[in-house]
């Protein structure tokens, strides 16, 4: 019975940690380019408009991809 007066504090610590560092993620933007990293893969382009030439050409492609596809 007195591990729970151990076990309580921890949980309650582990869980303010986890809360802080969610919400630390957000302010810092670290979710809102979740396909950057991803597509950085496939092209070699060092330009500073990659990113967006690449979702360009990705949008393309799929069209294409689509109407060759259908009957």
């Amino acid at each position: 019975m007195s591990i729970i007066y151990v076990l309580i504090p921890i949980a309650i610590l582990l869980t303010a940690l986890g809360i802080y560092l969610f919400f630390w993620a957000v302010k810092t933007d670290q979710f809102e380019d979740l396909e950057k990293q991803g597509l950085s893969i496939l092209f070699d382009d060092d330009s500073s408009n990659s990113n967006d030439e690449n979702k360009n050409l990705t949008k393309n492609d799929n069209k294409k991809v689509n109407s060759e596809n259908q009957p």
